[in-house]
């Protein structure tokens, strides 16, 4: 079996795979105040609760955008299991290109999402992941990695909105049923929600309008806030939710881990 983590600034997406399949799947919050202990604990539980032991786990792959917790969560993988834990990053020998002007600088989550969009759809594609960020990852059918756009992610907007305004209570991420709010938590579903999705729709046609190769891109959607985002939508023509999860796998097959 292979534990795969996709290790984002505000929560850890965790994938237990058996072969190719992805057997399971958690959330857990990206603490970097944990001990290697308490990963090692949290990610056990876990492994017995979907009745499994830690010693069925042959190999550990990890991306992370979060370099105070990665160290800890490896030594806590490696600890638990006593399988060996590959990191991937923008050095690692994988059959993709980051044709970008800084390419160590492309965070490992769309390192991750190139590959197995590569792989997965064999397309140009745009990769519109939801998450602490919304990035949009721009991937030739080719294999390379041009660019993209990083704007604020729903949570991170609607948080500082309802922080920084006294007045304004926090709200649940409920889509709206009408622009026109009639109460403050309407206004404020109605300007997070539906000014996400006009953005993502805004970006993506400005994406399609200088796209370099002549060919129509698909338009992907992942991350863990997708469900809420893609139905307002109206140029996202697939939600894959496990996409980074099964890039990780892809990304383990092709540095020769075996599970």
């Amino acid at each position: 079996m292979l534990l795969a983590f996709d290790v984002g600034n505000t929560e850890i997406t965790v994938g237990l795979f058996v072969g190719e399949r992805l057997e399971g799947h958690w959330r857990l919050t990206t603490n970097p105040d944990r001990t290697p202990d308490e990963w090692g604990v949290a990610l056990g539980a876990f492994l017995l609760h979907a009745g499994h032991s830690p010693n069925e786990i042959r190999a550990s792959v990890i991306a992370s955008v979060a370099p105070g917790v990665t160290q800890s969560l490896v030594d806590g993988a490696r600890g638990l299991t006593g399988a060996g834990v590959r990191v991937v990053d923008a050095t690692s020998p994988l059959p993709i290109r980051l044709d970008v002007d800084e390419p160590r600088t492309v965070g490992a989550d769309r390192i991750i999402n190139t590959l197995a969009a590569v792989e997965r759809f064999k397309a140009d594609t745009i990769v519109v992941d939801f998450g602490t960020a919304t990035t949009f990852d721009c991937i030739t059918a080719d294999g390379r990695f041009i660019g993209g756009v990083i704007m604020p992610g729903l949570r991170t907007s609607a948080d500082q909105l309802t922080r920084r305004a006294a007045k304004l209570p926090a709200t649940e991420l409920q889509p709206p049923t009408r622009v026109i709010g009639r109460r403050t938590e309407e206004c404020i579903r109605a300007g997070v929600l539906l000014g996400t999705a006009d953005a993502v729709d805004g970006i993506v046609r400005r994406i399609l309008a200088e796209w370099p190769t002549g060919r129509v891109p698909k338009v992907v959607a992942t991350g863990g806030l997708a469900g809420i985002i893609v139905p307002l939508t109206s140029t996202i023509e697939l939600v894959d939710p496990d996409l980074t999860l099964h890039g990780l796998r892809l990304a383990a097959m092709h540095l020769g881990v075996s599970w």
